[in-house]
């Protein structure tokens, strides 16, 4: 890790601060470095050094206590993320000590968060698609929500610039509503889900079936292996394969030699000068020492995650913003989005008994969405759609577990592959309504003393609805499509359970409906952006990843550009 500073120094001013080392805190960092900005990157967490510290990458399940499942004292520990299913033995050091980092709810929400070099990068599901202006136009045709201050055509060569250096593996269906990607060798398709495919576009005009678009190198990339087909991806990929900042964006911010990471730094809070008009730095907090140290700098990305940035900026009061950094239009902390989770079918397929697959495919199926596409594909049941992820497999060896069975024959059995099944699961959109919010909890502190976020967030009528019509249309696919035993199910989980929290800090038009301008620039104090998960205006029904890579890489060099003019 040779390419890695960190050795801050307080006593000088930097080009740039980076709050938040993760998806966005690493583009930021390599963009804003290699457009030969001294750049601070401020990590909440500890540092991971790519290779060295994945210490379960080659571990089995025969390796572990319990089997990999979690501890006790370790779900009390990890009790928010415990809710989603997420951690176990396996990841556990990739996620954060819930105890010392607390949070409130009015309403039940689930906020999974990782706090270390690299956040949840290290953990992510991958998924990447390019959002559309289906999605980047929708509040201005169905009247929720602000705006868009940007269109497809200001990210797409964006998106270009970032899959090509990210690594995104997939194939090109053309749709309009679901933009293709700068792609490498897809993943293959497995037996039955190449049968799923040609009868569902057969049997259903319009409906499309592809292997998911991911951030997996299927071939060598710029030094990084290609993908093993391990699927441990959430304990750390020693190939690179996969994207995650540790592997691709940290080491290309310090391969220019302006990159410094400073780990165990808690944000206190973003400083403004009001007689500047503008932030002068970060004041943080060191979470060994709780020692209280000021950092400055010219601009500053704050990158530490859709909420925590909203925290942040919630704290960053002065005379000029005693609600809070850029709360002009009182909208921050407003507008907070996730995806609906968990609600779809799953069946049982006859046939294709002698076929099987190689590996552990680390991806799975994509349905795109299918309605309120246009006037032929409008429902008047909800607005915004939905689109499905899935895919098949074979029973293993644990379909014994229940069988009152016993013997040679029996034994035998379990080394022959079981029936193939297939699963689909929904993500549906979620409107941004205003009600749905995070404030601060003075009454709660966390282990450094500063307040918690209160979360007031609901899924409301237009959700269930669509989870209404994932499940039915679900069912009914399989049905047609030849599957037995369908089970059709909605855990109906609260919102954060699909790790796509969004909004809070919204980008617009108007300073007066708005956080942040079409160039991520807080409205009133244009040398703070945000580029994390809180720009967000609307949720869309896919992965937001990729677009925050692309809003990051633009917002990164438009900010060098004008810093380079003076004009920040």
């Amino acid at each position: 890790m040779s390419y890695l500073n960190i050795r801050a120094d307080k006593a000088i001013t930097y080009d740039a601060i980076v709050i938040g080392s993760g998806i966005s805190g690493g583009w930021a960092a390599k963009e804003l470095c290699e457009g030969g900005l001294k750049t601070l990157v401020l990590e909440r967490g500890r540092v991971v050094e790519h290779q060295k510290d994945y210490p379960t990458s080659f571990d089995d399940p025969w390796d572990m206590a319990l089997r990999g499942a979690l501890r006790p004292e370790d779900r009390e520990k990890h009790k928010y993320t415990a809710r989603a299913g997420f951690v176990g033995e396996t990841n556990k050091h990739f996620f954060a000590d819930d105890r010392a980092n607390p949070y409130t709810e009015t309403k039940p929400f689930t906020w999974v968060r990782s706090h270390q070099m690299g956040g949840r990068s290290l953990v992510w599901g991958r998924q990447t698609y390019r959002w559309s202006d289906l999605d980047f136009e929708a509040n201005a045709k169905d009247g929720y929500g602000v705006d868009w201050p940007i269109r497809y055509r200001d990210l797409e060569p964006w998106y270009d610039y970032v899959e090509t250096f990210a690594g995104i593996s997939g194939e090109p269906l053309g749709l309009p509503h679901l933009p293709d990607s700068q792609f490498l060798p897809p993943m293959e398709l497995n037996c039955v889900e190449k049968h799923v495919k040609k009868r569902l576009e057969k049997q259903y005009p319009g409906r499309y079936l592809t292997i998911g678009r991911v951030a997996h190198a299927t071939k060598a990339l710029n030094g990084r292996g290609p993908c093993q087909f391990f699927n441990r991806c959430d304990r750390g990929c020693p190939f690179g394969a996969y994207f995650s900042s540790n592997a691709v964006t940290l080491p290309a911010a310090g391969a220019t030699g302006n990159l410094t990471l400073r780990p165990h730094s808690i944000v206190h809070s973003i400083i403004y000068d009001d007689s500047q008009g503008k932030a002068t730095g970060v004041r943080v907090i060191d979470a060994e020492t709780h020692e209280v140290i000021e950092y400055k700098a010219r601009i500053i990305f704050s990158n530490a995650s859709a909420l925590s940035s909203t925290q942040i900026l919630l704290h960053s009061t002065s005379e000029r913003f005693p609600n809070g950094l850029g709360n002009d239009s009182g909208e921050l902390g407003h507008n907070l989005m996730d995806h609906t989770y968990r609600v779809g079918a799953m069946g049982r397929f006859d046939g294709f008994e002698d076929q099987y697959y190689s590996g552990r495919r680390p991806n799975g199926i994509y349905i795109p969405r299918y309605v309120n596409l246009d006037e032929a594909t409008a429902t008047d049941k909800f607005l915004r759609g939905f689109g499905y992820q899935g895919g098949a497999y074979r029973e293993n060896w644990s379909a014994g577990t229940n069988q009152p069975a016993f013997g040679a024959d029996f034994k035998d059995s379990l080394f022959t592959p079981g029936d193939w099944r297939f699963f689909i699961t929904g993500f549906g959109e979620c409107l941004p309504y205003h009600d749905n919010k995070v404030s601060l909890d003075h009454a709660t502190r966390d282990a450094w003393g500063l307040p918690v976020l209160n979360i007031d967030c609901e899924f409301k009528d237009n959700e269930k609805a669509i989870n209404r019509q994932i499940r039915a249309d679900a069912a009914e696919m399989l049905e047609t499509l030849g599957f037995k035993d369908i089970v059709d199910f909605d855990n109906e989980h609260v919102p954060g359970h699909g790790v796509h929290e969004m909004g809070t800090a919204r980008m617009g038009r108007d300073p007066d409906t708005s956080v942040l301008n079409g160039t991520n620039q807080v409205h009133a104090a244009p040398n703070v952006f945000v580029t994390d998960g809180a720009c967000m205006t609307s949720s869309s029904c896919v992965n937001p990843s990729l677009t925050y890579m692309a809003i990051t890489a633009r917002a990164a060099n438009h900010a060098v550009a004008e810093l380079k003019k003076g004009n920040l």
